[in-house]
């Protein structure tokens, strides 16, 4: 009897062997096809992004210019930046002083306008859209609307200081008034907040208002209450996406704090922003080994402040899934 059942299983391992081995050439032929279907993707991140990601590692420890080869200089174009390079580190403080002051402004002026126009009022689809009209116009045609408004000789923004009677400026040619003309220039494109802000308030539950209305609790403090908390997730994109954006500016110290010879970055440096040292040492003085030296402190300067944003944002970022 046990050798008739020893013979019955010795035909079922036969029999499913066959199975085995056909599904095991489909899973391995599937695989196959998988990475072929990968194959473009991946060879264009290879040719794209990793190899100049990592050529650029090895730039930055050369000395190369346009017509010559890359030299190794080790750490020598490293600090050249911190020890003497006249204008490297007054533009370290110029664009972080520009993220300081652009941010958090742009982030509040986006979630008070998405409130406001989170009413269902009559005509709420033409303001918002007039809102958001700035973000979609050509950055350079804005810039140059700009710069015609702050002309201090001819300038609208002085010509109606003039009609109500209160003293001009130089906007853009002041040091003190340069960093306050670009916030308003930064104000100017706010809808891209604004809509991201109006999605996370249409996304909060209205019984929530409804419980807060039975309290008594009032439009303020339904505010802070209910609807800060609920869209911190969205305050939490704004201000990374927003602090990355705001290393990376370059065409308003191009733009707009220009000379007739076309050296932005001023008045006295105050706009020598990173990306535009990055453009004059590439472009001008054709030193591209060290301006990949400078695009890698950029890179790490940003890596920090994004660390630091993750690191603090569970003292203020509030997920409803936590709660479940």
């Amino acid at each position: 009897m046990k050798k008739k059942l020893a013979n019955e299983t010795t035909v079922v391992e036969n029999a499913e062997a066959p199975k085995s081995s056909f599904f095991n050439k489909v899973k391995r032929s599937e695989a196959v096809i998988g990475y072929l279907f990968m194959l473009p993707t991946i060879i264009g991140f290879s040719i794209f992004v990793a190899y100049p990601l990592l050529s650029s590692i090895y730039y930055a420890f050369t000395d190369w210019g346009v017509t010559s080869a890359p030299k190794w200089v080790g750490l020598d174009n490293f600090k050249f930046l911190f020890l003497k390079d006249p204008t490297f580190i007054p533009a370290i403080k110029a664009t972080i002083l520009y993220v300081l002051w652009t941010v958090p402004a742009s982030i509040v002026a986006g979630l008070l306008l998405a409130a406001l126009l989170n009413r269902p009022i009559p005509g709420i689809r033409f303001f918002r859209t007039v809102f958001y009209l700035p973000v979609v116009l050509p950055a350079v045609a804005s810039l140059v609307l700009w710069k015609f408004i702050f002309a201090p000789d001819y300038g609208l923004a002085n010509q109606f200081l003039t009609a109500m009677g209160l003293p001009t400026s130089d906007w853009l040619q002041s040091e003190r008034m340069v960093f306050p003309s670009l916030l308003i220039v930064c104000l100017w494109g706010v809808g891209s907040q604004m809509i991201i802000f109006l999605s996370g308030l249409q996304s909060v539950p209205s019984e929530l208002f409804e419980a807060a209305d039975i309290d008594g609790a009032s439009g303020i403090q339904k505010f802070f209450s209910i609807t800060v908390p609920m869209i911190t997730p969205v305050i939490f994109l704004q201000l990374i996406t927003g602090v990355i954006a705001g290393f990376q500016v370059y065409t308003p110290a191009m733009l707009l704090t220009g000379s007739a010879s076309g050296a932005g970055g001023g008045p006295n440096l105050k706009t020598y922003f990173l990306n535009y040292a990055i453009y004059q040492s590439a472009f001008n003085q054709r030193q591209f080994g060290f301006a990949v030296a400078e695009v890698w402190v950029l890179f790490v300067i940003v890596m920090l402040f994004t660390i630091l944003i993750f690191k603090s944002s569970n003292s203020f970022v509030y997920y409803e899934e936590e709660d479940r």
